[in-house]
């Protein structure tokens, strides 16, 4: 039997996307899913919060999450208390992170501690919170901050190299000299190692602040430059967590791409603490997890396996981590001979691919290593120190984003050293030089040209790494002993897998959030479970996919590729605008409306792969083009289309309010002035046929992909209140009313835009300049949600006109514009927007074409065959696992996000 047809399966994921989206309407499918909470009024309606993952809270230090009210249900400055299903009260911060326009809250941020642990299902309403049993205090001087959990307490440095200069419990030092190291390679002679230079750089404070003190979470932001010398480059901005209670922390940590492509090759990038080594040799002890729950298991002097027995107590305290008896105790022949069983001071684990790790350990410097084991993927946790305490430590997606490595050295001395490397030494140097030599694209006639045979756009210059960034989480316990082995493979899991709670999707759904475009998952009907299904398979398509492509390094994890080569059965990862996706046509947006959808917890991990990935890797946060991305291709930077339609902040929202990750805060709040960026770059400047120069007064704007892009920046920091909220929302309005104004409206495809008013200019002339990629990037959510928020008649207008013609026929188009909106693409993905129109009109003729065009238009039809038989003979390197033979495209994600809104169309969607 035949699969699905060759076509473009990013069709696929824009079908996805709009499938996520299109779900929320089948005959009012919102209202019916509503419906058990629809008998309690509003303001009475607590949000159910429960685990992500079935494990709960585990040995981490706490967890944050979002919840989301309906408008006007809760004033500004309302409490919450966050009570277990018996009813008693868990301690619980709470902060803002959006109003509505009422001032009424739409989104808040908890934070719960370790007293949330051994609790499945909570629920949040307002209230006052209980006090906590311990909290987190906060104390200042000039040059440094002190943060105190109730448990351990850490001095951070406001200044110098020393991030973190010490960690104490119970006033035992536990670790201190958290630093950042650096080294830098400053050239590559390919097959000729002789002329390496290495250099060591190391993190240097030029501040540090207090954005949270507690009671129950501390946030300390820290920022910097890697120096050496006279030279400070490679940008970081480190953020340390600490819940109330907790015995550990966890540290988000930033590098921004500043160096020269052709002469800054990272060789090593990593964090480093030192540990206090009090004990006895024989009472040190080291652990490093392997894959699964698989620990080695050591001693720094071991004494387990001698010729002569010390005692089965002796052994059995030792490979448990407890303190040993008393030598005196021991078998007399073990202990007089101590001094000639080494010591093994040095251990690393490397992970140079996501496929495999090795592990070494060696005495001390200057003597060979040995071979201690290895495997396929580990856990990135490891532990050193001894019976009157130790440092356990980890680095988050340890494989996926591989080459990773993790140090122990000097464990027989007075203090260990351990070093968590985000960049492996051991690997090749990090090479982020231009592909290829442009192959004679001087000029805008040759770049047309190669843009039409390989489909990149290419430009001298614009293939540049400069200003693209790379988040890495790591999380530290300080033990009072060496923990039990169940405790470090619970820690271990936590590194793995952070603990987050999360609403309920009921609860989002009644919020009425992200413009209400989704419901709960619906399989009440043959037609709605076939669809969910769909949704369901393509899903984890693209899943198996990441695992089989190994779409996994420092660098690409979280991001998928664009369109399959169906004659190698290989992704066309080589050619040109096919490769890495880059948010080509809103898989982000699918992913999230999915989850948003469902809960999933598979879900909501891929999408935060993604999120992470493609708000940092793939948008500039230096130089000139600061606060644009780069549009699909071989290299995340390699294309020269500059765009807001890739650094829109509509793909970093839903991960902001449902964990109010203050990272993704700061990428959101960065692109409020990106309006700027028009003065620098033109985005069609090639294919331009009229006469143009950017001007401040006069700057060409797109009403689709580039308004957009401004439009979801300006919303987020109008409704989280930031520093330029006023300026947001005037650009909002003013911007809303004068692409209103036009004599087309949204068709009128592009206005000029005033920097210092914020306002476009209303043509004098109707024109008709509609592209099949306009409402492909975040237009439907935002215009959606703006309707939602902003009284403006005129606006709302405008945009159902443009929802009601794009799959209108050629006649009908001309008869309302006096012209017709020429070839298009993507039919099927904006039958989304006929599903919006028809629900907002209340128009059955218009909700029935919505359903035509979803159904058997351009991108899943429902006379395809969709089945998972392998190919056989494939020239892929893993032949017979490739499951759907099916050229994708990111075009098909769009066309599922159709899918996602088909509730729209009421009782027109067949049963």
């Amino acid at each position: 039997m035949s699969s699905l047809p060759r076509r473009s399966l990013l069709k696929a994921a824009a079908v996805a996307g709009a499938a996520a989206q299109f779900s929320w309407a089948l005959g009012r499918g919102e209202a019916r899913a509503a419906a058990p909470v629809e008998s309690v009024p509003a303001g009475e309606r607590p949000a159910t919060v429960g685990w992500l993952e079935p494990e709960g809270l585990g040995a981490a230090a706490g967890s944050t999450f979002g919840a989301a009210w309906p408008k006007g249900v809760h004033p500004d400055g309302q409490e919450f208390s966050l009570t277990r299903a018996d009813g008693t009260a868990v301690p619980v911060q709470t902060w803002t992170t959006a109003r509505w326009p009422d001032g009424s809250l739409k989104w808040t941020a908890h934070a719960v501690g370790p007293e949330a642990a051994g609790s499945e299902r909570f629920t949040l309403a307002a209230g006052a919170p209980v006090a906590g049993a311990k909290t987190v205090s906060v104390t200042e001087t000039d040059r440094r901050i002190t943060v105190d959990t109730g448990t351990v307490r850490a001095v951070v440095r406001k200044d110098g190299g020393k991030l973190v200069e010490s960690v104490t419990r119970d006033g035992v030092k536990i670790a201190g000299d958290g630093r950042l190291v650096l080294l830098r390679q400053s050239d590559l002679d390919d097959g000729d190692q002789g002329n390496e230079k290495w250099e060591r750089f190391d993190g240097e404070i030029s501040g540090a602040v207090v954005e949270q003190s507690g009671p129950v979470r501390a946030v300390v932001r820290i920022d910097g430059k890697h120096r050496k010398g006279s030279r400070s480059w490679l940008p970081f901005s480190v953020r340390l967590y600490f819940y109330a209670g907790s015995e550990s922390f966890r540290m988000v940590h930033t590098i921004t791409y500043d160096g020269d492509q052709n002469k800054d090759f990272v060789r090593g990038l990593g964090v480093r603490f030192t540990v206090p080594m009090r004990d006895a040799m024989y009472d040190r002890h080291v652990r490093i997890a392997g894959e699964g729950a698989g620990f080695l298991t050591e001693a720094v002097q071991g004494i387990t396996g001698l010729r002569r027995d010390p005692g089965a107590a002796v052994r059995t305290a030792q490979v448990k981590g407890q303190k040993l008896p008393d030598p005196a105790t021991w078998d007399q022949r073990v202990t007089t001979r101590m001094q000639y069983v080494p010591t093994w001071g040095d251990y690393t684990l490397s992970q140079l691919s996501a496929d495999g790790f090795a592990l070494r350990k060696r005495t001390k410097p200057g003597h060979g290593w040995i071979a201690a084991g290895g495997g396929r993927r580990a856990s990135g946790f490891g532990y050193v120190g001894g019976v009157t305490g130790g440092l356990s430590f980890g680095l988050r997606d340890f494989w996926q984003k591989h080459p990773a490595q993790l140090d122990i050295r000097n464990a027989a001395g007075d203090e260990a050293e351990v070093t968590l490397w985000l960049w492996s030494p051991e690997a090749q140097p990090m090479d982020l030089r231009f592909y290829h030599d442009g192959m004679g694209q001087e000029a805008f006639p040759e770049q047309l040209e190669g843009l039409n045979i390989t489909y990149e756009d290419y430009q001298p210059g614009f293939g540049t790494p400069y200003g693209i960034a790379r988040t890495s989480e790591l999380l530290f316990w300080a033990n009072a002993a060496t923990p039990a082995a169940a405790d470090l493979v619970a820690q271990a899991e936590a590194v793995r897998v952070p603990p987050q709670l999360a609403v309920s999707p009921e609860d989002l759904v009644r919020a009425r959030v992200f413009g209400g475009l989704f419901s709960p998952v619906d399989r009440s009907t043959p037609a709605r479970a076939k669809i969910e299904d769909r949704l369901d398979y393509l899903f984890s398509y693209y899943k198996d996919q990441a695992e089989q492509r190994r779409w996994y390094g420092f660098w690409d994890y979280g991001d998928i590729m664009h369109t399959y080569d169906e004659d190698r059965h290989q992704w066309r990862y080589d050619i040109g605008g096919y490769a890495w996706d880059n948010s080509e046509l809103s898989p982000d947006l699918w992913l999230w409306y999915a989850y948003l959808r469902s809960g999933r917890a598979d879900i909501f991990r891929f999408a935060e792969a993604m999120t992470r990935h493609t708000g940092e890797v793939d948008v500039y946060h230096l130089g000139q083009w600061a606060g644009l991305g780069t549009r699909h291709g071989v290299q995340h930077f390699a294309d020269s289309a500059k765009q807001q339609r890739i650094s829109t902040a509509v793909y970093r929202r839903p991960y902001y309010f449902l964990t109010a990750d203050e990272r993704v805060g700061d990428l959101m709040h960065d692109l409020v002035d990106s309006d700027e960026t028009f003065l620098v770059l033109d985005p069609i400047r090639k294919i331009r046929t009229e006469p143009y120069t950017p001007d401040r007064h006069a700057l060409s704007i797109g009403f689709g992909t580039d308004w957009s892009g401004l439009a979801a920046a300006w919303l987020t920091e109008w409704e989280r209140g930031g520093p330029k909220a006023a300026k947001a929302e005037a650009r909002l309005r003013s911007t809303m009313e004068t692409i209103a104004a036009q004599p087309n409206g949204f068709v009128q495809g592009t206005g000029l835009y005033d920097l210092d008013t914020g306002r476009f200019a209303v043509a004098t002339e109707p024109v008709v300049g509609v592209s099949h990629l306009s409402a492909m990037f975040g237009l439907v959510e935002m215009c959606a949600e703006l309707i939602d928020l902003v009284d403006l008649p005129a606006f709302k207008s405008a945009w159902l006109d443009y929802c009601r013609y794009f799959n209108a026929g050629k006649t009908e188009q001309a008869a309302r514009y006096g012209k017709n909106f020429g070839t298009l693409l993507l039919f099927q993905g904006h039958s989304r927007q006929d599903a919006y129109a028809a629900a907002q009109l209340g128009d059955a003729k218009l909700a029935a074409r919505a359903w035509a065009k979803f159904d058997k238009s351009d991108g899943y039809t429902s006379a395809m065959v969709w089945d998972k038989t392998p190919v056989q003979g494939s020239d892929a390197l893993e032949p017979g696992y490739e499951h759907l033979w099916i050229s994708t495209n990111t075009t098909a994600l769009y066309g599922l996000a159709a899918i996602q809104n088909l509730a729209l169309v009421g009782d027109h969607l067949p049963a």
